[in-house]
């Protein structure tokens, strides 16, 4: 008998493709590496770096830590547009656009 899916558990934002999330880490004005650390952590360090970006540049946050992938978009709130890619190995990339 297995458990349930990360699909089960998980209500991720809008999901962006392979080729456009490879692409979008090249254009990031800073990628923070948040694998192995736990919420609330990686929400504190993405509502940091965002309150530090010009508007319109992009933060990538790198997680294994599925339930970042919804709490690190809502603890940014209105101050970022929050788009996340899986890459099917259980790697997570939040990018967050400043609004």
């Amino acid at each position: 008998m297995t458990g349930p899916s990360l699909d089960d558990v998980t209500d991720s934002p809008d999901e962006l493709d392979d080729e456009t999330a490879t692409q979008l880490v090249k254009e990031a004005a800073e990628v923070q590496d948040m694998t192995g650390e736990v919420c609330p952590y990686p929400q504190v360090e993405a509502k940091k770096a965002v309150q530090q970006l010009d508007e319109g540049a992009l933060l990538v946050q790198e997680t294994d830590h599925v339930p970042s992938t919804e709490n690190v978009p809502r603890a940014v709130g209105d101050d970022a547009e929050a788009k996340v890619w899986r890459s099917g190995n259980g790697l997570y990339r939040i990018y967050l656009w400043k609004q």
